[in-house]
């Protein structure tokens, strides 16, 4: 079942938040574990064969945990961390069976072992668990309600997509007596951010992405995209993939206000960074948080000397990328992140060794850093997009300009004495395979300025805390913040409108295949 789907909005959600309200009146167990089973039922809509192992894996790591804590408060360490490792293990070689098998199997000059299939979310519930476990071994972990557990793992808002949830930050909430009763601001919060992020993945994701797959596929029909057909193509699903999964994350977060919980921020204007430091800390921020957490400062993070922190770095980061997919494309992707991890973490290094504040710099300077950072994340994305390695490395080669520079054909006449004026002194026009046209070219400048000029939602809901862990330093306009008035019910019920009326077609989210 999809967020962008009329049987979600319509049926779906209405039917689980009225039940949930009416029940939380009563006694708030019962409604958390109506939300329960409503999220399973969620998940069971993909393919029920796979909620048996959602609810196995659920009873097996709570039981692991609890036994873990267990063996800490009787000071049996040893056995506690047996028995996290037992889990650990257990967990990985789940997830490396569905997702891994096939792929190392080959790798290693095998035969697969058939078609299996992966699956939905079987990425997020293991890391969620995985989490868990560590935080209970770490002692962090204060509640062991099954129920609650279960609705910390299954919770629909995020299970499929994403954020990476943390039990410390979600059972309190789940604890509340409040978060079970009816509330007018969660409401008009929750309604308002879900709308904007139906919004951005309706429209904007899937006006922008309809120009991908014609440049990505035009490889294997033995069409090889020159300089400007490649850039477009690279272009359109950098801005694709921003807004498909800035929608979704708006949507889980909505969602989830409805019910009285707050996730944590999961995307704030990546694209915004001045820096492919600054880009990992607003892009998919839980699964940051967890590859720092939980791999990169247990291999030591910068603790060991330059050397160490840049392999620690590399590691992360391909390890990161395979976490993606089971494809030699997404190791590269991470190794290209490892490279530019390594290198901007080493020219910040210069930087204090020559004098200069890393807190302060130019205008010129943030514009440039911003400028480089968006060109490096999107030459990466290729190989990220990509179906394959040898698909990647050609229109890989193309950006870079090896494949030649052809400029439209349909653009000369436009241009008129300027194009004229072009050919006359070399540049070549011609043939693009109708890979470019003025559709994708606007598209690409329009939603370049909406993701550099406009404010985030969170920006935007700033004066309602709409997410856990949003930057200090995040501002907006005071104009531009939001508050329930009649002006802005009219706004958000027009982007929702638009959104709705766009239905026809769904498509899923870019990240359900992770």
């Amino acid at each position: 079942m999809l967020f962008n789907s009329h049987l979600f909005i319509f049926i779906y959600l209405p039917l689980v938040l009225g039940i949930f309200f009416w029940l939380g009146a009563m006694r708030p167990l019962y409604a958390a574990g109506w939300l329960f089973a409503a999220s399973l039922f969620f998940y069971g809509w993909w393919n029920a064969a796979y909620v048996g192992l959602l609810l196995a894996s659920i009873a097996f790591n709570y039981s692991l945990g609890a036994w873990i804590a267990r063996a800490l408060s009787g000071d049996q360490n040893a056995r506690a961390k047996s028995l996290l490792i037992f889990a650990l293990a257990a967990n990985l070689l789940l997830l490396c069976y569905y997702k891994y098998a096939n792929f190392f199997l080959t790798a290693a000059g095998g035969d697969k072992l058939g078609d299996i299939i992966l699956p939905l979310g079987i990425s997020f519930f293991t890391f969620t668990q995985i989490a868990f476990l560590v935080d209970t071994y770490q002692g962090k972990v204060k509640e062991y309600n099954f129920v609650h557990y279960g609705l910390f793992v299954t919770y629909f808002p995020h299970l499929i997509a994403g954020p990476v949830l943390h039990h410390k930050e979600m059972m309190p909430q789940f604890a509340q007596a409040g978060t079970y009763r009816w509330n007018w601001e969660n409401i008009a919060v929750g309604l308002t951010i879900f709308f904007i992020g139906l919004f951005k993945k309706v429209v904007l994701a899937d006006g922008i992405g309809q120009y991908v797959a014609p440049i990505f596929n035009a490889p294997a029909a033995g069409i090889t995209p020159g300089f400007v057909e490649a850039w477009c193509g690279a272009l359109a699903y950098a801005l694709q993939l921003y807004f498909d999964f800035s929608g979704y994350s708006d949507m889980a977060i909505g969602l989830s206000r409805l019910f009285g919980v707050t996730l944590p921020l999961n995307f704030h204007s990546p694209y915004k960074a001045t820096s492919i430091i600054e880009f990992w800390r607003c892009w998919h921020m839980t699964l940051s948080r967890f590859l720092r957490d939980y791999l990169y400062i247990p291999l030591g993070g910068n603790r060991h000397g330059k050397l160490r922190r840049h392999l620690n770095l590399m590691a992360t980061m391909l390890l990161g990328g395979l976490w993606h997919g089971a494809g030699w494309t997404f190791v590269v992707w991470g190794g290209l992140h490892g490279v530019y991890l390594v290198i901007n973490n080493a020219w910040q290094g210069l930087r204090i060794r020559l004098g200069h504040d890393l807190a302060r710099s130019t205008r010129a300077g943030r514009l440039a850093g911003g400028l480089l950072t968006f060109v490096a994340v999107t030459f990466a994305w290729v190989f990220f997009r990509a179906a394959d390695m040898k698909t990647a490395l050609l229109l890989a080669q193309s950006m870079l300009g090896i494949n030649g520079f052809v400029l439209p054909d349909f653009w000369l006449p436009k241009w008129g004495a300027f194009g004229q004026w072009l050919a006359a002194r070399g540049v070549v026009f011609g043939d693009t395979h109708s890979l470019v046209g003025g559709g994708v070219i606007n598209w690409i400048w329009i939603s370049l300025l909406i993701v550099w000029l406009a404010p985030n939602t969170q920006q935007i809901m700033l004066r309602f805390k709409p997410a856990l862990d949003i930057p200090a330093h995040t501002a907006a306009p005071h104009r531009l913040l939001w508050q329930p008035s009649l002006v802005a019910a009219a706004l958000i019920a027009g982007l929702g409108l638009v959104a709705i009326f766009n239905l026809q077609q769904q498509s899923e989210f870019l990240y359900f295949q992770f």
